[in-house]
């Protein structure tokens, strides 16, 4: 989510380049930190990659790639570069909080729990993470129990730009969003093209189709405008826009200048063919920004987020009452119950007058989550989370209820969750009562033995790996969790001394209440001298590269290595009798090689790994050399296994 938004509704306008000092022939390094100094995150990460890739890496260079990719939204690789932060002899105290926030951002709340509590018991300062560790344990019980709700990207309207803050007027939708064509200035914190409004056609069914900016004078506009909403007959807009004068705050940082300004409030009124536009009566743009309007159900008190003085922390929710004469009384603020010490956002007002709105402040799942409240103007109920999967690991904001019956209600909320297409996306939700029920009925259990394993982390994803719900095995080694129709998914099963199993499960054509049934076998890597095979792991014919679904099952790998921390193996590889014995152990030793710099591209320490090429010298059945065998027997020979040389 944009900072403009988010942390604080202060909008950073403009990037001037500071006096660059030139030096013949830049060291890696250089150039990585001018990347990186540039906010051209994905470029240093790959040269960081580079600097990290020996025996002692400085700890300045893991830190910064663990950054690029937090920076990139690519939370797995963060975790795996944090975690060999926290590994290093001088990490510090911060390490360890920002640890744990990306593993929160990965919905890993026990184990980012865990590294909050270190952090708090390394600075002595438990209170400056008590809300995060209270949002924690919440969140544990959330993805255990994730509610009815059904979350989907509205994928004809969102980019790999940002889109947000879907507002229904009608047959369609307003919404902010970020241009893929720049004719003017940009952004220069993204550079992006400034937020415009759009529209959209919305559908009997609650989706959104037909996405266009919004003309007749409200996008000519020199910097952001957005979001939006609208009075029921849709010809007064509030719009939350950048004030385009000089009065904001010069900022400067690693030699170079930002200007920041505050945001404001406009109404536009429809005047024939276009709109005129009128600045709200208490926009103070000198002193503080105002934004994020919400009409309530009557029209007659305007919610807005200020940060203006009197407030309770860094942005609250504030509102005014119409007059008599049509203008806005003096603001008011909304209370101590639904603003805190953080950042109170988008508030919006549901049919039955409830609000909803987004913070910071309260026990959450991730930065920003959605809450509702009862009441009005300044008295309100105390919030309550609206809990997973309407909120996530991310930021989940501008939540509005579209359309409620006694069968169930449907809306829209944005997030930068994991799994969109861009930075920000809009979601439709729906909540229907269930006509069907399907059950998902599990085990986790000791590959070798059989014997059952309890208290494995087992998590279920959807066809698009997010997470859908999330448990610990019962003490018998079972689970359960409850699917949706004609949806596929993959359950992984996970436990620290296991190397991680999955498996596929598919709602496809279930038409009647159900049970399915899998089990999770989990094999173990805690003993020197054991080796066990990477399944599925496929070159193309005489290629050694990794392909997409090699990568998949490496990335298993990847978090094995990652989760135990003292484990060391060999990672062999190796063909069928077909060719010669030296083409076959150059050809295998090529592909053991790629294997591991994949994994080291991924955040393990080469130290820890040793590729050996094996060629046909270690076949598992009778097809050597001049032996007729089928595809499949050959298929058995050319395998990729893994040994345990140390834990």
């Amino acid at each position: 989510m944009e900072k403009i938004y988010i942390y604080g509704i202060i909008a950073v306008m403009a990037l001037l380049p500071g006096i660059t000092l030139s030096q013949e022939q830049p060291s890696l390094r250089d150039r990585a930190e001018e990347s990186y100094r540039r906010y051209e995150y994905a470029h240093a990460a790959a040269m960081y990659t580079k600097l990290v890739d020996r025996r002692d890496p400085r700890l300045e260079d893991l830190e910064r790639l663990a950054t690029c990719y937090i920076q990139v939204r690519d939370f797995e690789s963060a975790e795996n570069w944090y975690a060999r932060v926290v590994q290093h002899e001088s990490n510090k105290p911060e390490h360890l909080l920002a640890y744990g926030n990306v593993l929160k951002a990965n919905g890993k709340y026990a184990e980012a729990k865990q590294q909050l509590e270190n952090y708090a018991e390394r600075t002595g300062n438990r209170e400056h993470v008590a809300l995060q560790l209270a949002g924690c344990d919440s969140a544990v019980v959330w993805l255990a129990s994730p509610t009815a709700h059904k979350v989907a990207n509205e994928s004809e309207v969102n980019t790999p730009l940002s889109e947000f803050s879907a507002y229904p007027v009608g047959d369609k939708v307003y919404y902010a969003g970020e241009p893929a064509t720049t004719s003017g200035k940009t952004h220069g914190w993204t550079g992006h093209a400034f937020l415009r409004i759009y529209s959209a056609q919305l559908s009997a069914s609650g989706n959104l189709s037909t996405p266009s900016m919004v003309q007749d004078g409200i996008s000519d506009l020199p910097y952001h405008i957005g979001p939006v909403v609208a009075e029921k007959e849709g010809n007064t807009l509030f719009a939350t826009r950048t004030h385009v004068g000089k009065e904001g705050e010069l900022v400067r940082e690693q030699r170079r200048r930002y200007h920041t300004n505050t945001l404001e409030l406009y109404t536009y009124k429809k005047e024939g063919a276009g709109w005129l536009a009128e600045p709200f009566a208490h926009n103070n743009a000198k002193e503080y920004s105002v934004g994020h309007a919400a009409l309530s159900v009557d029209e007659n008190i305007l919610y807005f987020v200020s940060d203006m003085p009197g407030g309770l922390g860094g942005t609250d929710i504030w509102y005014c009452e119409r007059q008599s004469d049509g203008s806005w009384g003096t603001p008011a603020n909304a209370g101590n119950e639904v603003n805190s010490s953080g950042d109170e956002m988008f508030p919006n007002i549901g049919p039955d007058g409830t609000l909803y709105f987004s913070s910071d402040g309260f026990a959450g799942m991730g930065g920003l989550d959605v809450f509702s409240a009862t009441g009005q103007k300044g008295m309100w109920s105390t919030p309550e989370n609206l809990r997973y999967p309407l909120n996530s690991a991310g930021d989940d904001f501008a939540y509005i209820t579209v359309d409620e019956n006694d069968m169930g209600y449907h809306g829209f909320l944005s997030s930068n969750r994991r799994g969109g297409k861009g930075g920000d996306d809009i979601y439709s939700f729906s909540f229907e009562r269930p006509k069907i029920i399907i059950i998902l009925r599990g085990t986790t259990s000791d590959k070798n033995t059989g014997e059952r394993l309890p208290a494995a982390s087992v998590t279920l994803y959807d066809g698009k790996r997010e997470i859908v719900a999330k448990k610990s095995s019962s003490n018998e080694g079972t689970f359960e969790f409850t699917l949706d129709r004609d949806m596929d998914y993959t359950v992984l099963g996970q436990k620290q001394g296991y190397h991680a199993d999955s498996a596929k499960v598919s709602t496809q054509g279930i038409s009647k209440s159900d049970t399915l049934e899998v089990a999770l076998l989990l094999e173990p890597v805690f003993k020197v001298g054991d080796t066990f095979e990477l399944e599925n792991i496929y070159y193309d014919f005489d290629k050694h590269n990794i392909r997409a679904d090699a990568a998949a099952i490496l990335d298993e790998l990847v978090r094995t290595m990652r989760d135990n921390p003292t484990l060391k193996i060999e990672l062999s590889s190796h063909t069928d009798s077909r060719g010669s014995h030296a083409y076959n152990e150059a050809l295998s030793q090529r592909r053991a090689q790629s294997a591991v710099d994949y994994l080291v591209s991924r955040g393990i320490a080469r130290d820890r790994m040793i590729a050996k090429g094996y060629g046909e010298t270690k076949l598992v059945n009778r097809c050597s050399d001049g032996v007729p065998c089928s595809r499949e027997e050959h298929q058995a020979n050319r395998r990729t296994e893994v040994t345990v040389l140390a834990f």
